[in-house]
């Protein structure tokens, strides 16, 4: 899959700034858009010049988490990119309440690595 747009959404500004640097160090050219709860995620989303081929998602966030943005996510018509979970949780019951959206991929845990990016660039979804 060629790579033209990521969104991370993510509340924790480190990790968004070191997810761009790893991105940026696999694809310079890669644009990515930044969304710090899944609210936001789901307004820059409804624009229609947004869309990001894979979507990076933490679970637990203040506001809108990972889980309530799936749910919202998944019920729209048109899903425009893939989702991948990335956080630091490890917990059996967030992997089977996510496995439960047809969009998730995969879960990774964080920080983001370039391994990831090439891994995801090789798949077909």
């Amino acid at each position: 899959m060629e790579i033209s747009k990521i969104m991370i959404v993510d509340d924790n500004e480190p990790d968004q700034f070191y997810a761009r640097i790893i991105v940026r160090k696999f694809n310079e050219n890669i644009e990515v858009i930044p969304a710090f709860d899944g609210k936001q995620a789901l307004e820059l989303l409804s624009d229609s010049d947004c869309n990001p081929e894979i979507i990076f998602l933490d679970i637990n966030m203040p506001g809108m988490d990972g889980h309530d943005f799936l749910k919202k996510y998944s019920a729209l018509s048109e899903n425009p990119g893939v989702v991948v979970m990335l956080s630091t949780s490890k917990e059996e019951r967030d992997r089977l309440t996510i496995e439960q959206f047809d969009c998730v991929r995969m879960h990774l845990v964080k920080p983001m690595k370039k391994e990831y990016l090439e891994m995801l660039s090789a798949e077909n979804f």
